[in-house]
């Protein structure tokens, strides 16, 4: 079944201002919704279960996303006009907070999109200071708001932060601080090129992902299974795009036999999903602003 377009909602009677906000808002939460329902996805919560996880399920995954949705139009809307300060770096660390705040109560305790509110709020920041730029230029931007120093460090040490100093992986702070590498160098262009191909979205969206999978130091698999089950990630996912990815018979088959083993070490890329839901996002702008030049509805 291919995957639904993202679609961009229309915000009438409002002030432009806050129509953006409002879009981009609802943009970042239907990359998470798309993101948590595209399937098969290994070790992954999709239409199928839980995957490696046992306090997580679909519906989960989407009333998180949508608890969310506010606090992305607040990102946005603190963002717009903004020079990229200390002073807005601290805002949106304060409205992050609340949006996690606001995900543990929604999921009583469960870490449902910790990663995607660092990740997509500075995205969506990024977005909300313009409406015509490239992925590349919003990753640049988001890296340059990430890079900001925070006043006061957060007050609990994270799990990707115990992987990051326990292995010396980038992790999720470091992926924006480099402007999101694995998103434009890997996960935007394959999934321009399936969808070039011919492909359905959501072969675009599952290869993109392995693209990523095959590729990045996840921090949430080196803190469950340290550096042998980031091998067993890296090389699976790349030998499922090595079989020709999910366009074919035999990569499906690999992209299989790698779902029950990351399932059978409780083995989760959480870290790779994240970026999926980034890489959605990214490409929902971007296919919207051409549109919008080319004059198409």
């Amino acid at each position: 079944m291919q995957s639904a377009r993202l679609s961009v909602p229309m915000f009438r009677g409002i002030a432009p201002q806050r129509r953006h906000s409002e879009r981009l808002a609802a943009l970042a939460t239907q990359a998470l919704i798309a993101e948590a329902e595209l399937t098969p996805k290994p070790g992954l919560v999709d239409q199928r279960g839980a995957g490696a996880h046992h306090d997580l399920s679909l519906a989960l995954m989407r009333r998180s996303a949508k608890a969310l949705e506010p606090f992305f139009g607040a990102m946005a809307h603190v963002s717009a006009g903004r020079s990229i300060d200390a002073g807005l770096r601290e805002d949106l660390a304060a409205i992050g907070r609340s949006a996690e705040r606001t995900m543990y109560n929604v999921t009583l305790g469960s870490n449902t999109h910790k990663g995607a509110i660092w990740t997509l709020g500075l995205l969506v920041a990024a977005a909300a200071r313009s409406e015509h730029r490239n992925a590349t230029q919003l990753a640049s931007m988001a890296g340059s708001i990430a890079r900001l120093p925070l006043r006061a460090l957060p007050a609990s040490i994270t799990h990707g932060e115990v992987a990051r100093m326990r292995y010396g992986a980038a992790g999720a702070r470091g992926e924006a601080w480099n402007d999101f590498p694995h998103v434009i160098q890997y996960g935007l262009p394959v999934m321009s090129a399936r969808r070039r191909a011919g492909c359905s979205e959501e072969v675009g969206q599952l290869d993109a992902l392995l693209a990523m999978m095959a590729r990045l130091d996840d921090t949430c698999v080196l803190y469950r299974g340290g550096e042998e089950a980031l091998s067993v990630v890296k090389s699976g996912a790349e030998a499922v795009l090595a079989a020709g990815g999910h366009t074919y018979a035999s990569g499906r088959q690999r992209l299989r036999q790698l779902d029950r083993e990351l399932i059978a070490r409780h083995i989760s890329p959480g870290g790779s999903a994240d970026l999926l839901a980034a890489t959605i996002f990214l490409d929902a702008l971007e296919r919207d602003q051409s549109e919008e030049t080319h004059g198409t509805v």
